[in-house]
C-alpha cells in the first residue's frame, strides 16, 4: 500500500533484458534504507527489491508488468519516482494507492501557467476506467487531484515542488505515462456494471 507522496527520484543506471524480465537498478538517496523483498513503487508499479548494492537496489519487471506500464520504455539515466510502502502508523497524505497500474496514457496538452503546469493525459476507456471532478489519480506514481474529467481524458494541474521533485518535468506531449485509478471510483464503477 502506498501514499502517491513520492519520497525521491532515483537514476536508472543499468537495464538487463532476461527472458522476459527486464532486471531494473536504480541508483538512489534512500538505496541505502532498503532490504531484500521489499516492495518499492517505480513510477507507481509496486516492485520487490531483490538484490542491494552500496547506493543501488535492483528490482525485476515481469512481461505482464511490461506490456502494461511504461517500464518497457525506460532508459538508462532516466529519473524513476520512488516510493516506499506506507508505514500502519503514517498520515495518509495523498490517496490509498495499491502499486497497482491499471493502464498507460498518453500526455496529449502541456501548458505551463503562471506559477504552475497543466497536463492533459488520454486514455483507452473500453477497459472501464473512470475519473471524476476533484477525484484522484495516480500519475507516475504521484497522488494527484482530476481538474477536468472527460469519458477518455483528464488534466492534472501540478505545483513548483510536485514539478521539481518528480519526474512530471521530463513529461511532454506525446509521453508515455502509468495510470492507476482511485480503487473506491474502481470498486463503484464495477458495481454499477453488475
Amino acid at each position: 500500500m502506498f501514499t502517491g507522496i513520492i519520497e525521491t527520484l532515483g537514476k536508472v543506471t543499468d537495464l538487463t533484458q532476461d527472458q522476459g524480465n527486464l532486471h531494473i537498478t536504480v541508483e538512489s538517496a534512500i538505496a541505502h534504507e532498503l532490504k531484500i523483498d521489499q516492495s518499492v513503487a517505480h513510477n507507481g508499479v509496486c516492485l520487490t527489491v531483490i538484490a542491494l548494492g552500496d547506493g543501488f537496489h535492483v528490482v525485476t519487471a515481469i512481461d505482464e508488468t511490461l506490456s502494461k506500464t511504461n517500464l518497457a520504455h525506460l532508459k538508462t539515466g532516466e529519473p524513476v519516482n520512488l516510493e516506499r510502502c506506507m508505514q500502519m502508523n503514517a498520515r495518509l497524505d495523498g490517496h490509498i494507492v495499491q502499486g497497482h497500474v491499471d493502464q498507460t496514457a498518453v500526455c496529449t496538452a502541456f501548458n505551463v501557467h503562471d506559477g504552475s503546469w497543466e497536463y492533459t493525459f488520454e486514455y483507452d476507456a473500453a477497459s472501464g476506467n473512470v475519473t471524476v471532478e476533484k477525484g484522484s489519480i495516480c500519475v507516475n506514481g504521484i497522488s494527484l487531484t482530476v481538474v477536468n474529467s472527460k469519458a477518455n481524458s483528464f488534466s492534472v494541474a501540478i505545483i513548483p515542488y510536485t514539478f521539481e521533485h518528480t519526474n512530471l518535468h521530463n513529461v511532454r506531449e506525446g509521453s508515455t505515462v502509468n495510470l492507476e485509478f482511485d480503487i473506491i471510483g474502481k470498486y463503484v464503477a464495477r458495481l454499477m456494471n453488475h
